[in-house]
């Protein structure tokens, strides 16, 4: 093959080569731009959704935990009570998470125990153990605004989060104490809820809530919650170790401390009957 035809042949290679490079730059940087307008065509909405499924993704499969707890609750004045209990919780994928609590401290609510089962689209069942009674109350959905022995969570802090239990409209990013947010309100679907919406600062790097606002049914600030201390088990669950919760309308405070925190126990359904709430006496 002549110098000339050689040249002609390479010539035509590079041309095909060059217009392949560009063909294929032009479908990357479309692809790019196709999912940069996906990202910006997400409504409020289905952004809130969105950070809210992957928390509860993030912490899906842990099984089941026990822990420890020491409940300080504080009055307007500063003064403190202490309250000793145990928690158990057992994860049910498909359905809200079922736990038990018993007092073991002070005397007077010694063997006190509190049964939940949180449902996603139903109203929660929650029994009461009173032993001074010596028998088992159930909690209606109308009282789960109600303080929850005498402490700023109401009944309904305490259920397991459900993604239908709300509807959600992501709010902003912001920092807080120098983390990364994002700011997400949601608004209660169960009609007995005393709130009207929360407000919640999600960490971006791990997808857990720092901090929560609740606001009553006259649309105002009425507590505000704040997680910290927190640790990470098996590799993926956090835990915080310390739980805040501020009553900003009447001046007082509830801490919670967890401690000795163990997962993957093997509790059953069983371990969570209505009948577990006499066998912890």
């Amino acid at each position: 093959m002549n110098k000339l035809l050689v040249l002609v042949v390479l010539t035509v290679f590079a041309g095909q080569l060059y217009a392949l490079e560009a063909t294929e730059a032009t479908e990357a940087t479309e692809a790019t731009e196709a999912t940069e307008a996906t990202k910006v065509a997400l409504t409020a909405e289905q952004k809130g959704l969105q950070i809210v499924t992957e928390v509860d993704r993030r912490d899906t499969g842990y099984g089941d935990t026990q822990s420890d707890l020491k409940m300080i609750l504080r009055n307007r004045n500063g003064d403190e009570t202490e309250r000793l209990l145990s928690m158990k919780i057992l994860e049910v994928i498909g359905d809200g998470d079922k736990s038990l609590s018993v007092f073991s401290k002070p005397r007077d609510i010694k063997g006190t125990a509190f049964l939940s089962f949180t449902h996603a689209l139903v109203a929660d069942e929650q029994w009461l153990y009173l032993p001074a009674l010596k028998r088992v109350k159930r909690i209606s959905s109308s009282n789960k605004s109600g303080p929850y022995l005498g402490s700023e969570f109401a009944f309904e802090d305490l259920t397991s989060f459900e993604i239908s239990k709300y509807q959600y409209k992501f709010l902003a990013d912001e920092v807080m104490n120098g983390i990364d947010c994002f700011v997400v309100e949601l608004y209660p679907q169960y009609k007995h809820s005393g709130y009207t919406r929360q407000i919640v600062w999600v960490d971006k790097e791990r997808y857990i809530p720092l901090k929560t606002e609740y606001y009553d049914r006259k649309n105002a600030l009425l507590k505000t919650l704040e997680n910290k201390s927190y640790k990470q088990y098996l590799g993926q669950f956090w835990r915080a170790h310390e739980m805040l919760m501020t009553n900003h309308q009447n001046g007082k405070s509830t801490v919670l401390l967890w401690q000795n925190y163990r997962f993957q126990n093997g509790f059953t359904a069983r371990d969570f009957d209505r009948n577990s709430l006499k066998r912890v006496r």
